[in-house]
């Protein structure tokens, strides 16, 4: 591991959304493929694994996003990355791929491989769009939790970007907008300023017990 920061408590709570970054620092492409390996041990759907990533980095890709992140134009003008998080509607068809490494790594039996694929490809081949949509969100949310706290542990910071033109990003970089979603960007980079504190809503007042 490559951790400059391996302080659970600090990555976790010293967490912020930083929207100004030091322009001057490039992460390299070997550090952030490593970021995106660590985040990618996040959960999902019978391991479907359905998030793609888009690195958008180059002067060029930054100002073709520029016009569809509306508000967010500082994140863009100084990270050193902004990574387009999609959700691939059809993640199964890598399905016997994942469950094949599975086997080759001795972490799965064949015959556990081939009664799971039996189960989940036909599952999701049958699932509505909106079925579908609702996994690869929630799944592709996860990943991006997790790379922000990696991005962290590796000393950078990072920003979640939500306001974006959705119907619009996909083809914009060259992916069909009907297989792939837009969940979420992330923007990464070294912090130039603090962020902001912020405050949550106490356990008690968010749950209850049965």
């Amino acid at each position: 591991m490559s951790f400059k920061n391996n302080q659970f408590d600090d990555l976790l709570f010293g967490r912020r959304s930083i929207r100004s970054f030091d322009p001057q620092i490039k992460i390299s492409k070997d550090e952030m493929l490593t970021m995106i390996d660590e985040a990618a041990k996040a959960p999902s759907s019978v391991n479907m694994q359905p998030w793609r990533l888009v690195i958008v980095e180059s002067p060029e890709a930054k100002a073709k996003l520029k016009p569809l992140i509306r508000f967010n134009t500082l994140q863009n003008e100084t990270s050193s990355a902004m990574i387009l998080i999609f959700g691939d509607m059809r993640s199964q068809e890598r399905a016997e791929e994942i469950y094949g490494k599975a086997v080759k790594e001795n972490k799965m039996p064949e015959a556990v491989k081939q009664e799971q694929l039996a189960k989940i490809v036909p599952t999701y081949d049958n699932a509505s769009r909106e079925e579908m949509s609702h996994i690869v969100h929630i799944d592709a949310s996860l990943l991006a939790m997790q790379l922000m706290l990696v991005a962290r542990a590796h000393g950078y910071d990072t920003n979640a970007i939500g306001g974006f033109e959705k119907n619009q990003l996909a083809q914009a970089f060259d992916l069909d907008p009907e297989r792939y979603v837009p969940v979420v960007i992330v923007a990464m980079g070294v912090a130039k300023d603090k962020g902001y504190d912020s405050v949550r809503l106490d356990a008690k007042d968010i749950t209850k017990f049965y």
